[in-house]
């Protein structure tokens, strides 16, 4: 049986380590459908379970937070108590803490 979208988004999510964040262009190329990245985002907030499923990890490719369920200071805040340090409304230094899945740039 073929995995869906929904539920291959969900758990690739699991597989950012703490303190990391990828994005949502990153993520939609990782499951094979580079121009999906709204779709991902579309997947991510209806996650039923948002520690369990890090959605929180999963940010603009330009550094900023992007939208969370419990609100953009709540995932703010979760990045942060994860060691995730800001420069304003961006992730500051993103290379420093961005994973990529093994993806070649």
């Amino acid at each position: 049986m073929r995995q869906n979208f929904f539920q291959a988004t969900l758990n690739l999510v699991k597989k950012i380590p703490v303190g990391q964040v990828s994005t949502y262009k990153i993520m939609a190329t990782a499951l094979g459908r580079p121009l999906a990245a709204r779709a991902v985002g579309r997947a991510l907030n209806k996650n039923p379970e948002l520690i369990a499923t890090p959605c929180h990890r999963v940010i603009k490719s330009n550094g900023e937070v992007g939208g969370y369920k419990k609100g953009k200071l709540m995932k703010k805040s979760l990045l942060k108590q994860e060691g995730i340090e800001f420069f304003g409304e961006r992730v500051k230094d993103l290379d420093q803490y961005l994973f990529k899945f093994n993806l070649k740039k």
